[in-house]
């Protein structure tokens, strides 16, 4: 781990500086260096979605955890408790959008993402930053991080909730790109088309356990 010191004459790198603060505030894992970048599968796994897609998402009334914004990749990343990548799979057969091709990435152990740095290059930067007052001290799944189960556990958002809505911006966003990319094309472009779930979510088709 690269080491922090302070510059002659001055304080810390920006990078620096945010390193302590997630890894002592939050107690989040760091790469240690610069450019500095999160540690996914220990205290959280991510949901990466691109831009358009997130940017639905996060216009919808879906709780989520802290999500961040690559700034380079065009992608954001919504921050789930850990476990989170090994239950998507089952999760998204479940919602019935697994055999549907979908610009969806997940980041468990051994991933990474860009970590906002404040007052540094702005390779990446919160859209709604983590609250330390719920990340600090002990081991354990963050409350404000979405997880298993329908409704959530205590005051955690509902990770099917947010995988689900998540699913439909996605096929949403791919299907409208796709639609501008043919629109000067002879023929009519492909009718919105959407999963179990997502019509049962607008009303349209009724469900005893509604999502």
């Amino acid at each position: 781990m690269t080491a922090c010191h302070p510059r002659p004459g001055g304080p810390a790198a920006p990078w620096c500086q945010a390193r302590w603060w997630y890894e002592r505030a939050l107690g989040w894992p760091t790469s240690g260096k610069a450019p500095l970048e999160l540690l996914t599968g220990v205290r959280f796994d991510a949901l990466g979605l691109p831009l358009d897609a997130g940017a639905a998402l996060l216009g919808r009334p879906v709780r989520t955890g802290p999500v961040v914004l690559d700034t380079r990749a065009r992608r954001l990343w919504f921050l789930l408790a850990a476990g989170s990548a090994d239950e998507l799979p089952v999760l998204l057969d479940w919602l019935e959008w697994g055999e549907v091709a979908l610009d969806l990435a997940v980041l468990g152990p051994g991933g990474r993402i860009a970590a906002p740095v404040p007052a540094g290059p702005e390779r990446a930067v919160w859209v709604r930053p983590p609250r330390p007052g719920k990340y600090g001290g002990g081991g354990g799944v963050e409350p404000p991080l979405p997880v298993t189960g329908l409704g959530g556990e205590g005051n955690a958002p509902d990770l099917a909730r947010l995988v689900g809505a998540a699913a439909t911006e996605a096929h949403r966003a791919r299907l409208l790109r796709a639609r501008r990319a043919r629109r000067r094309l002879p023929g009519k472009g492909q009718a919105l088309a959407f999963s179990y779930a997502s019509r049962m979510s607008a009303g349209t088709r009724p469900r005893s356990l509604t999502l």
